[in-house]
C-alpha cells in the first residue's frame, strides 16, 4: 500500500529565494497552459503535450519539469471531470457547476510541484537532497523528519515526490510503498466501532473516545475566526492566517490517536473491526442551520480513513456495514422502534427492557453486523454439501437424496445455501 511521507526542508536563504521562483515558474507556466487546454478543449495527457508542448519549453522549465508540469494540468481536469460525474459540484446549471466549468483551472504561486528521480535524488546517509530549479541544480540541501518517517523513507521510497511550501516552511511529500501484512483471515470476532459527534468513536469492547474537549476547541476557534474576519485589520489578519488550520490539525491528531488505539487491540485479541459506511450522510441528513457547522465539520470519513490504512499494515480485517437502524436496534432481542432512544446517551428496550449507554449498545449491534458480513463473504474451508440420489434396499433408487462431501474448499458460503443443506434427510 501507499503512504506519504513528509520532511521539513532546512534552506538557507540562498536556497529559498530559488524553490521559490521554481514554484512559482511552474504555476505560472501551470496556470498558461490551462488556460490553452480550456481555450481549445484539450485536457489528456498526449493532447496537451501536442498541443503546447514547444511553448511549454519555451516559458523556463527544461524538458522533464515541463513534462510534469503537463501532466498535472491533466491530472487536475481529470479530477474536476470525476467530480462533475460525481455530483459533487451539485447538478447541472447550479453556481457551482457553472463556476467550475465556464474558467480555467488555476494554480496557486506556492501550490506543490512533482519532482521524479531524474530531478531529485535523495542521500539518506546525510540527510540531504539535491533538487533541480530554475536556478540550477541545488545540492546539499538539508531535511528532517521524525525517526519512524525517515525509516520509512530510506526502505520504500517509490516514484515521485512533491515539493510544497506552506506558511514559510518548506516540505518535500515522498511516496512509500510499504508491504501490507498478511490479513488475519481466523477473526475471533469483531470490534463494533460507533462513530458521533458527543462520542467521537465508542467500541464495543467498552472504551468511548470522547469529543467533548474537541468540539469545545472547535466551537472556540469558529467564535475566535468570526471575530477576527468582522473586524478587519491588518493585525486581525495576521492571526486569523496565523490560526488557520489549527482545527484540522488538531482533529487529524486526535483521529490518529483514536484509530491508533483500535487497531492495536483488535490487532492485540485477534479481532477485526466493523465501521459504518456513512458515505453521503451530509446529503440524507436535514439538519437546522446552528446544527449544519457541527455536521460539516464531523471528521468521520478521516478517522475510517486511518483505521483502514492502520489496519492494513497490521493485518487486522476491516469491514463496512449499513448503519440503518443501529443506534435504535436493541442488541439483545433487534427489536427496533425509534422510543428506544429517549435521549442521546441512554438506550431502553421497548420490548425485553435492555438499558446500556445507546452508543455502546450501537457498536454492539455494528459488531454483530461486521461478523455476519465477515462469515457471508468468507471462503468455506470445509467441503461442501451437495445433493445425491441414494439406493435404497433392492436397487432401487430414491428419490429424497442424501448429502456426501464434495472436496471444494474453494467454494464460497452462501448462508441461503446452507439452509437448504440442513433440510436434506438421509434415506
Amino acid at each position: 500500500m501507499k503512504l506519504v511521507v513528509r520532511v521539513m526542508f532546512r534552506p538557507t536563504p540562498e536556497q529559498a529565494s530559488a524553490l521559490e521562483a521554481t514554484l512559482r515558474t511552474c504555476n505560472e507556466t501551470a496556470n498558461w497552459l490551462s488556460a490553452e487546454a480550456f481555450t481549445h478543449r484539450v485536457t489528456s495527457r498526449a493532447g496537451l503535450q501536442a498541443l503546447a508542448y514547444v511553448d511549454l519549453r519555451g516559458r523556463g522549465p527544461s524538458a522533464q519539469p515541463a513534462l510534469h508540469v503537463l501532466r498535472k494540468v491533466a491530472d487536475a481536469y481529470a479530477a474536476l471531470q470525476a467530480r462533475l460525474r460525481a455530483g459533487s459540484l451539485g447538478k447541472q446549471g447550479s453556481k457551482r457547476y457553472v463556476a467550475a466549468t465556464t474558467k480555467p483551472i488555476t494554480f496557486r504561486a506556492g501550490a506543490a510541484q512533482p519532482f521524479d528521480d531524474r530531478c531529485l535524488s535523495w542521500q539518506m546517509g546525510v540527510a540531504t537532497v539535491s533538487i533541480w530549479t530554475t536556478r540550477g541544480r541545488l545540492k546539499n540541501l538539508a531535511f528532517t523528519g521524525h525517526p519512524g518517517q525517515l525509516q520509512l523513507l530510506a526502505r520504500y521510497r517509490r516514484g515521485e515526490s512533491d515539493l510544497l511550501c506552506r506558511n514559510g516552511q518548506w516540505y518535500l511529500l515522498a511516496t512509500c510503498e510499504v508491504p501490507e501484512a498478511d490479513e488475519n483471515s481466523g477473526a475471533q470476532g469483531f470490534i463494533g466501532v460507533d462513530l458521533g459527534i458527543v462520542n467521537v468513536a465508542t467500541t464495543s469492547t467498552g472504551r468511548r473516545h470522547s469529543g467533548l474537549r474537541l468540539n469545545r476547541c472547535r466551537e472556540q476557534d469558529r467564535k475566535l475566526r468570526g471575530q477576527l474576519q468582522r473586524k478587519g485589520t491588518k493585525s486581525a489578519k495576521r492571526r486569523a492566517k496565523k490560526h488557520a488550520g489549527r482545527e484540522a490539525r488538531r482533529a487529524r491528531d486526535i483521529n490518529h490517536k483514536i484509530s491508533k488505539c483500535i487497531v492495536a487491540e483488535a490487532q492485540r485479541t485477534g479481532r477485526g473491526i466493523a465501521l459504518e459506511d456513512l458515505g453521503g450522510i451530509r446529503e440524507r441528513v436535514r439538519l437546522r442551520k446552528p446544527q449544519r457547522v457541527t455536521l460539516h465539520s464531523w471528521t468521520f470519513h478521516q478517522l475510517g480513513q486511518f483505521i483502514a490504512y492502520k489496519a492494513k499494515r497490521a493485518g487486522v480485517p476491516v469491514v463496512c456495514v449499513d448503519p440503518a437502524h443501529t443506534s435504535r436496534e436493541c442488541s439483545q432481542c433487534h427489536h427496533i422502534d425509534r422510543r428506544n432512544r429517549p435521549s442521546q446517551a441512554v438506550f431502553v428496550c421497548r420490548s425485553c427492557g435492555f438499558v446500556e449507554h445507546a452508543d455502546l449498545n450501537a457498536s454492539h449491534n455494528i459488531a454483530a453486523r461486521g461478523w455476519w458480513v465477515w462469515v457471508c463473504g468468507a471462503r468455506s474451508v470445509a467441503p461442501a454439501l451437495v445433493p445425491v440420489v441414494s439406493r435404497a434396499g433392492c436397487g432401487r433408487a430414491s428419490s429424497k437424496p442424501s448429502m456426501t462431501r464434495a472436496a471444494n474448499p474453494g467454494q464460497r458460503f452462501d448462508p441461503w445455501v446452507a439452509d437448504v443443506a440442513l433440510d436434506f434427510r438421509v434415506w
